[in-house]
């Protein structure tokens, strides 16, 4: 049996919702299945006010929790006082710093938890952080040396919202004895799901191949790659969303939407040329932007040139993809 304490920072609980919807484990698996007992929960355990705080404080004293989760981002804001984010009469950032230091194991849920996420986005008047990054740069509130009593740092599941799979499957390995196994990549997130791109098992890879572009948003299966012209991220960010796919069956890039990026902690990708956090941007012009690993920009684009110039007539015919 193992226990798990999930506590609510600076969100909009995006990630619960997915959290809900997870089908392999389901929650109820995760309990019948595997053990794990649910302390707390805002949306799982019926536990309110004084009920809830004294139940905290009760698992406080016996030790801290085998797993906790945090979703959403710790608020410190203003100057420091974390009286921005008050929960059961205390600053929200207290209760982590608790739970953090007494967990076995610690995992923050999405790109809040994991990277501050949108409350972190400049100006960040509210002095939102990740649990042990800042966007890129490693520290958080917990600092860079932290490590859970199991000696290891915080799991980072990232997403906007996460895939719920990625995170029962990963609770799974916590609570049966795996987690010290989990081999994470250099910003702490579980390499199970994060060593490749989103664009692995892509629709549209043969088209990213030829550098035929889709004009248009929307396309569904529609013929053409969305990188070019529509600031897809597919090709930059790491997550298995085409390989582990959205309610079993779909992505962003199989409905015709660009990729945003939203598993890498430079979500929101902020452009202020352009007004906005949100906008996918043209990534292809004269010197494209942002190119794949393991080239630069001058070459790719040369490259672009003659895929596109070479691309075979069905690459460019306006059809249909089985």
């Amino acid at each position: 049996m193992a226990t798990l304490v999930w506590l609510h920072g600076g969100a909009c609980n995006g990630n619960t919702q997915s959290f809900l919807n997870a089908e392999e484990p389901t929650i109820v698996d995760l309990v019948t299945d595997f053990g794990i007992e649910i302390l707390y929960h805002h949306s799982c355990i019926p536990l309110m006010g004084e009920q809830a705080k004294e139940t905290l404080q009760k698992i406080l004293a016996a030790g801290g929790p085998d797993i906790f989760v945090f979703e959403g981002s710790v608020i410190q804001g203003p100057k420091g006082t974390g009286r921005y984010d008050i929960f059961l009469d205390r600053p929200m950032k207290d209760w982590v710093a608790d739970f953090a230091a007494s967990a076995t194991f610690t995992v923050a849920i999405g790109d809040c938890a994991c990277w501050g996420g949108i409350p972190a986005t400049k100006p960040n008047p509210t002095d939102s952080i990740g649990l042990q990054y800042l966007k890129g740069a490693k520290g958080g509130f917990l600092g860079s040396e932290y490590r859970s009593k199991a000696g290891l740092p915080v799991i980072n599941i990232p997403g906007c919202p996460a895939h719920p799979d990625w995170v029962t499957q990963i609770l799974v390995a916590v609570a049966t004895g795996r987690g010290a196994d989990v081999a994470l990549d250099d910003l702490q997130r579980p390499q199970t799901f994060f060593k490749t791109f989103t664009q692995t098992g892509c629709t549209r890879v043969q088209y990213f191949e030829w550098k035929e572009p889709v004009e248009e948003f929307g396309q569904g299966t529609r013929k053409g790659c969305l990188f070019y012209e529509q600031g897809c991220r597919g090709p930059l960010t790491h997550s298995p969303c085409n390989r582990i796919l959205w309610n079993r069956q779909s992505s962003k890039t199989r409905a015709g939407m660009p990729c945003i990026g939203c598993t890498e902690p430079q979500f929101p990708h902020n452009d202020l040329e352009v007004g906005t956090v949100f906008k996918t941007q043209k990534v292809f012009g004269v010197i494209p932007k942002e190119v794949p690993e393991g080239t630069d920009a001058l070459s790719y684009s040369v490259h672009a040139a003659v895929a596109r110039a070479a691309s075979p007539k069905w690459a460019k015919e306006d059809m249909f993809v089985i």
